[in-house]
């Protein structure tokens, strides 16, 4: 099959803007979720303000990230979840290799973070693993990285407080395989993923870093994840 001209153009000017260390350091700076000043992106891709602004102005241009205008201030984020997949996928070939994986992530990141908007870590795509072998979830027959609730998964989520209907109202994915880059397996993203996270929060399952993506499981979550889940951490 061969893409659209448009679509192979397209492509190229995103890989391009991406392919830029300076602009791939702020980009996966924005992963965590949380926006940012140009003038904090300008230290995290080692560039002058000016410089900075250049490279801010190109990722908007290639749809990459979004600006947000506060009184005199300009706040960066990604785009979308699009985008934040994109660069997690990226990071798994970036790690690739005909070697046995072995992770390398830090032992902080590696056991839970945030992907954007959801949860990703070895406690996520654990979590993944242990809805689908409760038959909470399964694929759907629109990609097989789709994933369906069922019926036993919706009354479950439901006692959660997660309104399953509500989610698949939303204007964006329901939810989907996300390739972890610290396991190199799935954990769950999408509309249901940012649902899951958002609980976990709420309920203090797990504590957020704000300086990194990092969470950190509370006792009360390790408690809640064997007795709702049968997880063990």
């Amino acid at each position: 099959m061969i893409a659209e001209p448009k679509v192979d153009i397209r492509a190229a000017s995103i890989a391009a803007a991406i392919g830029e260390p300076a602009r791939a350091r702020m980009l996966y700076c924005l992963v965590d979720g949380h926006a940012r000043t140009s003038s904090e992106l300008a230290i995290v891709g080692e560039v002058s303000p000016s410089t900075a602004s250049v490279h801010l102005a190109r990722l908007r241009e290639q749809r990459l990230v979004k600006v947000l205008h506060q009184g005199k201030h300009r706040y960066y984020s990604l785009e979308g979840a699009s985008v934040a997949r994109a660069l997690e996928a990226l990071t798994v070939i970036a790690g690739g290799g005909g070697d046995k994986f072995v992770p390398s992530t830090p032992t902080h990141l590696r056991s839970a973070r945030t992907c954007y908007d959801h949860m990703a870590g070895h406690t996520a795509v654990l979590l993944r693993d242990r809805f689908e072998k409760l038959k909470w979830i399964g694929t759907n027959r629109a990609g097989e990285d789709g994933y369906e609730v069922t019926s036993e998964g919706s009354k479950a989520l439901a006692a959660m407080g997660i309104d399953v209907d509500a989610l698949r109202s939303l204007r964006r994915r329901f939810a989907y395989g996300c390739i972890d880059w610290s396991e190199r397996r799935p954990h769950i993203g999408g509309a249901l993923g940012k649902a899951i996270l958002e609980t976990a929060l709420k309920r203090k399952w797990f504590l957020q870093d704000l300086d990194s993506r990092a969470l950190r499981l509370t006792a009360i979550g390790r408690r809640q994840l064997q007795t709702r889940f049968g997880l063990q951490i």
